[in-house]
């Protein structure tokens, strides 16, 4: 089974290398991103291993086909990227990892969170400069604020049980509730109800038709004044020229973001030696209550395991032809 990745990181070959020793795949690997232009490399190829930033629309799909593509594994949870139509049309099956280390991006909201409210950062830079001062790194106790949780899907739920341990009450909204987490003390209430009453607000929804933009220049409106946003799931979620308007404003009073709508062209690259051109993101780093990280929210020695492992055994089942349980399909 010859199996050709895209937008290969060393991590991921590390990994994958490591979880394929009972398997015995043909790997190669490929640092460019899956598009129009690259999809050539993938001839010779049974399955594509592709990643969140990786082009998968109706051109780029026919032209896998013709390449012989049988399987599209994706080594992430979000499918927005993958145009699932046209798959079904060419024949093609699309897999998942559905579940990878909740815990991973739980964690990495609440140090986003932590590292917002008492400035750990900005501390950690004084010091290198010998600057002892406190001024201007005062917080606030997270004992007793509210926090809303917009998505309780596994993530979600790892998030509100890590914020009701910290005391804070928990406030959420999802379609879907979650008897696991009621019985922390959890309350679901409608999506105006929670933008208005939290001091924190955390996303953990997929980006889809009805999420895309949740987060807009009317549900700022809506929120407390010096509300705390906190994305670690899409960036596509929030409309980030609205966000700055509420940052400028001060609606909204710190921002933490692990994702972009636009971070395909910036994040998993080492652009140290470059000028950044894209105005909105150079924008939001201007800002002193802004924290931003590149995508690192999975990035735990768990969560990339159980990536390659899952990944590894999607393709398995197909290969022997076994039910997918992780297909994507419309």
């Amino acid at each position: 089974m010859n199996i050709s990745f895209f937008s290969t990181q060393t991590y991921d070959k590390d990994f994958f290398d490591k979880h394929n020793q009972p398997y015995g795949f043909d790997l190669t690997y490929y640092e460019a991103k899956l598009t129009d232009d690259t999809c050539t490399l993938a001839a010779g190829a049974n399955v594509v291993c592709v990643f969140v930033n990786d082009h998968l629309s109706h051109p780029v799909i026919q032209q896998l086909a013709g390449h012989g593509v049988k399987l599209i594994a994706l080594r992430c949870a979000g499918f927005n990227n993958v145009d699932l139509k046209a798959a079904k049309e060419n024949n093609i099956k699309v897999v998942r990892v559905p579940a990878y280390s909740p815990h991973a991006v739980a964690e990495h909201a609440l140090a986003m969170i932590m590292t917002l409210n008492r400035k750990t950062h900005k501390a950690y830079n004084r010091i290198r400069e010998q600057n002892f001062s406190l001024s201007g790194l005062l917080g606030v106790d997270l004992n007793g604020k509210t926090v809303g949780v917009i998505g309780t899907g596994n993530i979600g739920q790892v998030f509100c049980t890590i914020m009701t341990a910290l005391g804070c009450r928990v406030l959420a909204y999802d379609p879907n509730q979650h008897a696991s987490i009621t019985n922390l003390g959890v309350r679901y209430v409608s999506l105006t109800e929670l933008l208005s009453q939290s001091d924190i607000l955390s996303l953990h929804c997929p980006l889809n038709e009805h999420t895309r933009y949740l987060v807009n220049a009317d549900t700022i409106n809506q929120m407390k004044q010096g509300v705390m946003l906190i994305n670690t799931s899409r960036g596509g979620l929030i409309d980030t020229k609205a966000v700055i308007e509420g940052l400028k404003s001060g609606k909204i009073g710190s921002l933490g973001i692990d994702v972009y709508e636009q971070e395909e062209n910036l994040f998993f690259q080492n652009l140290s030696e470059q000028i950044i051109v894209d105005d909105t993101i150079a924008r939001l780093v201007s800002f002193p209550n802004v924290l931003i990280t590149a995508h690192q929210g999975f990035f735990t020695y768990e969560a990339l395991s159980q990536i390659a492992e899952t990944t590894r055994a999607n393709i398995k089942a197909f290969v022997n032809q076994k039910p997918l349980v992780n297909e994507v399909s419309i």
